[in-house]
Parts: C-alpha cells; structure tokens; sequence
C-alpha cells in the first residue's frame, strides 16, 4: 500500500471514529436521551443535557469534516497526478474523492440526530 492511500485511511478512519466518540460520550452521559418517550409527555431536558449535547453534536459535525478535507486534500492532489499521466481514471478517483467527502456528510447526520434528540 503507498504512503498516500496508508494517510488518506489512517484520516478516514479517524474521523469516523471521531463521530462515533461524540455520539458516545453524549450516550454516556446522558443515557436518558435513548429512552424512547412521546413529545407530549416528554419533559424538557435539563440545561446540562442541552449543553452537552450541543458540544456532542458540534464535535461530530467539526472533528468529521475536517477529517474529511484532510482526504479530500491528499486525495485530490494524487488525483490530479493520476489524471495527468491517465485521463482514464477520472471515474474511478471522482468515485474515491466522493468517498473522502462522505465522511463529513455522516458527521452532519450524527449532529442531526444528536439534535433532534435534545428537541
């Protein structure tokens, strides 16, 4: 494997798993933001639960996407060298750079769901 794909998966990886960690450290604090209740009866979190779950769900958005444009980065600067020698290629690395975006759009659905659980 070539230094540049071990760096793009090492970024990768990481920003999932910095995603995961928010969600998780938001879920240990807090686990009665899991319990399944009804908005009618549900009762208002408590300004503690807010504030953290704003932190849980601004770590998953920000640590995501900024692994996401660190691939993106990488990504598209041998990308452009394998275009120059390949013009072939450009379906195959527009595929691998939507990839390296991807990342950041499952942050922003961890958010969401993060947020929509403090509503």
């Amino acid at each position: 494997m070539k230094p540049e794909s071990r760096s793009v998966l090492l970024v990768t990886a990481t920003a999932a798993l910095a995603a995961l960690a928010a969600v998780g450290v938001t879920l240990l604090l807090f686990p009665d933001a899991v319990a399944a209740t009804t908005p009618a009866t549900a009762p208002a979190p408590a300004p503690e639960a807010l504030s953290w779950g704003f932190v849980g769900a601004a770590l998953a958005t920000g640590l995501s996407t900024l692994g996401a444009g660190i691939a993106v980065g990488k990504l598209g600067a041998a990308a452009v060298g394998a275009l120059a020698e390949k013009p072939e290629l450009f379906g195959r690395l527009l595929m691998l750079v939507g990839l390296a975006e991807g990342i950041a759009i499952y942050g922003l659905i961890v958010s969401i769901l993060i947020l929509n659980r403090l509503a």
